[in-house]
């Protein structure tokens, strides 16, 4: 096999302003170009270019290519990161390879086509500091290109298909999942729904390349087929099941696995009872991911992640009226006054895969993971892994709900902080990946 071209789906708006760095051409033998320009719709319909103090109506698609030169780059004003998430913001991104903008639902959609092994030298970098430790940044390059790589057979197979959230709903019981969807026209977009890309914008230091390099072309493998690895920025201390955050498929290599190097004391790991994921979602047992070390978490953690600082155990708060208005304005259930949140079933983990609610004028059940998280935050509550405590009850009615819980994200696969600290600890990259993915081996495919 050869690495492949990956095409990265970067933003979408109805005007894109760009810099282009050094020596590019719009297709084959075009003219030269270089400077600030930018695209945008006519009052009559169509495209209009401006670049080089030229401004012409023009047809879409547009393909920049670099000529000449590796250090060719393209910069992109105001694409949004850490889209519908707490951190979400506008920056100016920078960017390698070719640039092509098209149109897709009547506005412009902007995308870097380059090499997967470029490709990941970002990701490494967007997904968490450039800084890392060197056994984390290879576990993480491996992960990565797995996922990437799984993603692309899983697209071949289902293509023409199309994808959307996967849904059963029943009376009483609306159960949702979502996972990445088969994008029309790029591989995989540059946010958290896919992988983070920021391109150049985020340092790629020796350390990076270097990881890269020393793993180019190897992926985790299980029983002939590339592993679709995953992983999530704290697990809480266990990690979750696939089949219990998105559709019902069992992958071995993504099991329950108990973040430490041996069982937590005074602890019942198997979290089959309410009475045993409290215990756990509540208190602070041992775990790799278990830590407040600035060092290791500066080393791992971007600017506005660090603006998250409680990742293992967390709380908030939520008013009557608070947590109504979310219900409606997030996943569109209206039960009235909400007089209890149910526990219906939760995965290995702890994190709830079906719950409750039960409210004045009705009952619903709502899941999986992401779909609960929607439900009580503005943007994503930090995991599903959580106990709710209803408080200050007036005729019956709880005033306010006190929420409990662990860790960041779904929890399947590779938990980046546990990741770090065990980098940080001596442990080397198979170590860290035969933790995490059981059964899964690693393989050189080209």
């Amino acid at each position: 096999m050869q690495q492949s071209i990956i095409r990265v789906g970067i933003m979408s708006a109805p005007k894109i302003a760009f810099r282009l760095h050094g020596s590019y051409e719009i297709g084959r033998g075009g003219p030269r170009l270089s400077g600030e320009g930018f695209l945008e719709s006519t009052a009559e319909g169509g495209w209009r270019l401006q670049l080089g103090g030229r401004k012409e109506r023009t047809d879409l698609p547009l393909v920049f290519s670099p000529v000449g030169s590796a250090e060719a780059s393209f910069e992109l004003s105001d694409v949004t990161i850490g889209i519908g998430f707490h951190w979400e913001r506008k920056e100016k991104q920078h960017f390698p390879g070719t640039l092509s903008i098209m149109e897709s639902d009547g506005r412009l959609l902007a995308i870097n086509i380059l090499l997967l092994e470029d490709y990941l030298k970002s990701v490494i970098s967007s997904e968490m500091s450039a800084t890392s430790s060197e056994e984390l940044l290879k576990a993480h390059a491996v992960v990565s290109r797995s996922w990437l790589m799984a993603q692309h057979e899983k697209a071949r197979r289902l293509k023409g298909q199309g994808r959307s959230p996967g849904i059963k709903e029943d009376e009483g019981e609306r159960i949702r999942w979502y996972d990445r969807e088969d994008h029309t026209h790029f591989h995989v977009c540059a946010d958290d729904h896919c992988q983070r890309y920021q391109g150049l914008s985020r340092a790629s230091t020796p350390a990076v390349r270097k990881a890269v390099d020393a793993t180019a072309g190897m992926v985790l493998t299980h029983e002939g087929g590339i592993c679709d690895a995953r992983y999530s920025k704290c697990c809480g201390g266990i990690t979750e099941l696939f089949e219990n955050v998105w559709e019902a498929v069992r992958h071995p290599y993504l099991t329950k696995v108990t973040d430490n190097h041996r069982p937590p004391p005074g602890f019942d790991t198997v979290l089959d009872t309410e009475e045993k994921a409290g215990a756990w979602i509540t208190n602070s047992p041992e775990a790799f991911c278990n830590t407040a070390d600035p060092e290791v978490l500066s080393q791992i953690l971007n600017d506005y992640d660090r603006e998250t600082v409680d990742f293992f155990r967390w709380q908030v708060e939520y008013s009557q009226e608070e947590i109504r208005e979310l219900l409606k304005s997030r996943v569109s259930v209206d039960v009235g006054e909400v007089l209890e949140l149910i526990p219906v079933s939760r995965g290995v983990s702890g994190r709830l895969i079906r719950l409750g609610i039960r409210g004045s004028r009705g009952e619903v059940i709502i899941g999986k993971e992401l779909e609960i998280r929607k439900a009580f935050s503005s943007s994503h509550l930090y995991s599903a892994a959580f106990v709710a405590r209803p408080a200050d009850i007036h005729q019956g009615v709880p005033q306010k709900y006190l929420f409990s819980g662990a860790g960041w994200g779904h929890g399947v696969g590779l938990c980046q902080i546990g990741a770090a600290v065990m980098g940080s600890r001596g442990y080397s990259y198979t170590d860290i990946l035969a933790h995490y993915f059981r059964g899964a081996a690693v393989e050189k495919i080209y």
